[in-house]
């Protein structure tokens, strides 16, 4: 393998989500040799454009992490000088709230990513690897810091006592703990970050699995002049959105840092649902009114209890900017233009 002298030898597993698909695009596009291993290719980037080598493999299997984190330049005598510089593990069995809160994926959700951590903290540790990050979440928070949507408490040190409000959150926070013990215990050299709500362009957008942002888009986008858009829970409930970009941006001003973490990746910028879905209305154009559905009627239509979450949950950034020395700019309204506009012409195409 021949790469440029300055460049790094790069591995994204879960390369094939969201996520970690701008993220290899964007270090391919840096001059680095990036492989890429997912279950499942990218949907909207064509490997020629996000990796020099793009391998469809099941993280769950031990051998296909061990192929995946053995590198291209490595001997066959695991030379620690030719690992892989950087390993981002983005690799997760994850959704929107239809997916993560209804409970029926929960054991799913533990045993999937759970045993894809387990492999990659010990093969990243055998082969030397000089720097792995792993994408926490903000999931992993205490769900009694969380009631108040107007004053949630995201603080990094407000994550114990730990009382996630779901089993992705726990398995989030579990591994979080792994991979921390396998850097006290064995050097591997490590980052860990806590997504808060990451959106934008060519991610999921309709099928279960997809986020507010993107699905109140899509919502939007299907519905006709004069119609009502559904929104779950009664729109009270606030989160802050960051745009990929931003997270990318963080992602790697992380990795460059001599900072372990974990640390919060995420906005400032709090809003309710129902102001997110008024803001996608008037990037529309369109008049449309707003449902709310919740409670009984909830229960009634989808059989399943509403899958809201936390009635609050905002980004503390405070952490990242004292030890990273940079914070995220971006205001939500700039990325949700972009989004829509994105979303909007996969619905006219599909029509």
């Amino acid at each position: 393998m021949s790469m440029p002298t300055n460049a790094k030898c790069v591995l994204v597993l879960g390369g094939g989500g969201f996520i970690g698909g701008h993220l290899a695009k964007r270090l391919f596009e840096g001059g680095h040799w990036v492989r890429v291993v997912d279950i499942k290719a990218h949907e909207y980037f064509s490997p020629e454009e996000m990796c020099n080598e793009f391998v469809l493999g099941d993280l769950r299997d031990e051998a296909t992490v061990a192929r995946a984190l053995f590198a291209p330049r490595q001997s066959a005598e695991t030379d620690a000088d030719n690992s892989f510089d950087e390993v981002y593990q983005l690799a997760a069995d994850m959704g929107g709230a239809a997916y993560i809160f209804t409970g029926e994926n929960d054991a799913n959700v533990m045993h999937n990513s759970a045993l894809i951590n387990l492999h990659v903290a010990s093969y990243a540790t055998r082969f030397h690897v000089k720097k792995v990050f792993y994408s926490s979440s903000a999931c992993m928070y205490p769900s009694h810091n969380q009631e108040d949507p107007d004053n949630p408490n995201c603080e990094e040190r407000s994550a114990y006592p730990a009382n996630p409000d779901s089993e992705y959150g726990w398995e989030k926070l579990f591994s979080e703990r792994l991979y921390l013990s396998f850097h006290r215990n064995y050097g591997l050299n490590v980052r860990v970050a806590r997504f808060h709500n990451i959106f934008g362009p060519q991610g999921t957008w309709k099928g279960g699995k997809e986020k507010a942002p993107a699905a109140l888009c899509r919502k939007v986008a299907e519905a006709q002049e004069g119609d009502a858009i559904e929104i779950w829970g009664d729109g009270s409930q606030t989160r802050s959105f960051l745009y990929v970009d931003e997270c990318v941006e963080a992602v790697l001003r992380l990795m460059a840092s001599d900072f372990t973490g974990p640390v919060n990746i995420g906005s400032e910028e709090m809003v309710t649902i129902h102001d997110l879905a008024a803001r996608v209305i008037a990037l529309s154009g369109k008049r449309l009114s707003i449902t709310h559905l919740h409670g009984e009627a909830f229960q009634a239509k989808y059989g399943f209890r509403c899958p809201v979450g936390v009635r609050g949950r905002n980004s503390h950034n405070a952490l990242f900017k004292e030890k990273v020395g940079w914070t995220v700019s971006a205001p939500l309204q700039d990325g949700l233009s972009k989004t829509y506009a994105w979303v909007h012409e996969r619905v006219l195409a599909e029509r």
